[in-house]
């Protein structure tokens, strides 16, 4: 682990350096509270920090409210060197500014450890935290069987890119895509391999967009595509691609079909997609109502088809 050094005795730096080093921290020296703070800024920079009370430029009280200020940091802990004759302006005026620990001179061997074992666990707490947080962000917006973004995420992600698109005058496509004939698939060999089929699908889809574009599960068998600043020469060229993509290779289902025959086990799956493209400030439901129109369309005329909202033409 990183730990960051900001004293103003050059001594007392070196032997708190010697002694961290011995019990394996990676120590890094700051000259003053200003670069203290700026080295707390950087890639990769320590998790813990030992501040002296007084030091030059910024100090230790400033260093920490600026840590404190700035939410988006990952969390550091703060340890504040003070003098046993400014102790308790120090521990009051340090709580006020977010430090975690103190350390009173002369410093006390077990004391040192026993507040950067603390410091550890803190930020093992503070690591657990975040990674639940993360993960409940991602179950909020994520379909979780084919791991894109679900129905909700996926409108708001096009709301967005419409009012930027009105911003900037641009046009935003999206694309709405179907398997064809999914009903058939779960019902002869099963709801899992239906479910292995899209999974099959999303990825696909996934692999041939563009890495600003965005993909959601808007339905049972249907995703969006939001496709920010195209023409209709554009969108119908990624919608293309994406049909192509998918019906390229066959999707395998061997381990989750029931009463699957060896030439069933991978089943060749095509879409129907329609192709709708934002008008001067369109809001969302028309986009998406075109964009399920122009689908329709498709899935009635065959499998496999594209079909383009009114006014951009259709092809086949």
């Amino acid at each position: 682990m990183r730990i960051l050094i900001a004293l103003e005795d050059p001594s007392e730096v070196r032997s708190l350096e010697a002694k961290l080093t011995q019990e394996g921290y990676e120590v890094v020296l700051a000259g003053n509270g200003s670069e203290a703070w700026l080295a707390l800024q950087k890639d990769g920079a320590p998790k813990i920090a030992i501040l002296a009370r007084k030091l030059s430029g910024l100090d230790g009280l400033g260093v920490c409210r600026e840590v404190r200020k700035h939410e988006n940091m990952d969390y550091v802990y703060i340890v504040l060197v003070a003098d046993p004759a400014s102790e308790l302006d120090d521990l009051r005026q340090g709580l006020a500014a977010g430090t975690d620990e103190f350390l009173i001179r002369p410093f006390d061997d077990a004391e040192l450890h026993a507040r950067l074992r603390a410091g550890r666990r803190i930020l093992g707490l503070q690591q657990d935290v975040k990674a639940s947080q993360e993960a409940l962000s991602y179950q909020a917006s994520h379909d979780p069987l084919t791991g894109v973004w679900n129905r909700a995420a996926i409108l708001d992600v096009l709301r967005r890119e419409l009012a930027r698109g009105r911003r900037e005058k641009a046009q935003i496509g999206l694309i709405a895509v179907e398997v064809d004939s999914f009903k058939n698939v779960s019902s002869q060999f099963g709801n899992l391999a239906g479910d292995a089929v899209l999974r099959g699908t999303a990825r696909k889809l996934r692999a041939a967009i563009r890495p600003y574009d965005a993909i959601g599960r808007f339905d049972t068998d249907q995703f969006f595509i939001v496709v920010p600043g195209s023409d209709a020469k554009s969108v119908e060229g990624q919608a293309g691609r994406l049909r192509a993509s998918v019906a390229s290779e066959p999707i395998d289902v061997t381990e989750w079909g029931k009463n699957l025959p060896p030439d069933k086990a991978k089943l060749v799956v095509t879409i129907s997609l329609g192709i709708a493209l934002s008008q001067a400030d369109q809001s969302l439901d028309p986009l998406v109502q075109a964009a399920l129109k122009a689908l329709e369309r498709a899935k009635k005329a065959d499998v496999n088809r594209l079909e383009v909202a009114p006014h951009h033409g259709s092809t086949s």
